[in-house]
């Protein structure tokens, strides 16, 4: 009989313990530290060719695409209870109606949200009556077998310029370790390391082909080249890669191919 009144006592105090642990740490662990992409809005798709994304730090902070514009705010957890300052700030560039009218839709979502929900690569936001309002799968962060079309590089003159008309800069991450791809006039190869978030790309060799058509072709590989060595950090996110280097500086801005 005492072993018994021991092992009800020891499940009390066990119990016990667990209602005092702390409310929101582990469900909070789930949300950040991924790249959340928009799977559906009130129901629906999102508008073709866009991608919506949230990102979520251990300090409170939250931002992403609203599909035209970078957004940015606050939020806070408490065990599944979710809370959105309603005053996110956003570039302010225009896009088509219907982009703008599903950026409206979101940052009032997100607006409304009161509660979410993970289970197992997806996040659900829900509002005070339990309804849907967004869901979002997790992003890997994989760059193995991925290949990229430049849209933008650091030129190493604290700008970060266009490709030339004419021309295409490439990026291919082989599942080898290897990067190839075509630097506007040669082509490339050389290794890259992936650690975390952590990048580190080179040295990069090339082929030695002279290429005056179109202008400025040479310059930009040299640039090119350069910019992707400098390569820390890196983030994907729906179809978009960005490199930065250790500064946080944007190296060089990628596009899916």
């Amino acid at each position: 009989m005492k072993k018994t009144v021991f092992l009800v006592a020891g499940m009390a105090a066990l119990l016990s313990l667990a209602a005092c642990a702390p409310a929101g740490s582990q469900a909070e662990g789930e949300i950040t530290g991924k790249v959340w992409v928009l799977d559906s809005l009130n129901g629906a798709a999102p508008v073709p060719g866009t991608t919506v994304t949230a990102e979520f730090t251990d300090d409170g902070k939250v931002g992403g695409s609203a599909g035209c514009n970078r957004y940015s705010g606050q939020y806070t957890v408490s065990g599944s209870n979710i809370e959105f300052k309603q005053s996110m700030a956003s570039t302010m560039m225009a896009c088509d109606e219907p982009v703008m009218d599903q950026e409206t839709a979101y940052f009032q979502a997100l607006a409304a949200a009161k509660s979410f929900a993970v289970g197992g690569d997806q996040l659900t936001l829900s509002d005070a009556d339990g309804k849907e309002l967004a869901t979002y799968q997790s992003q890997s962060q994989s760059l193995e077998g991925t290949s990229w079309q430049v849209i933008s590089y650091n030129n190493g003159k604290q700008a970060v310029v266009s490709v030339v008309a004419g021309s295409e800069l490439t990026a291919d991450f082989g599942t080898d370790g290897k990067l190839t791809g075509s630097a506007g006039c040669n082509n490339y190869n050389g290794e890259y390391k992936v650690d975390g978030n952590k990048i580190t790309i080179g040295p990069l060799a090339s082929t030695m082909m002279f290429c005056n058509d179109p202008a400025g072709v040479m310059d930009q590989e040299t640039q090119f080249l350069a910019a992707l060595q400098s390569a820390a950090t890196y983030k994907l996110e729906g179809n978009r890669l960005e490199l930065r280097t250790a500064d946080d500086a944007l190296a060089v801005d990628l596009q899916r191919k």
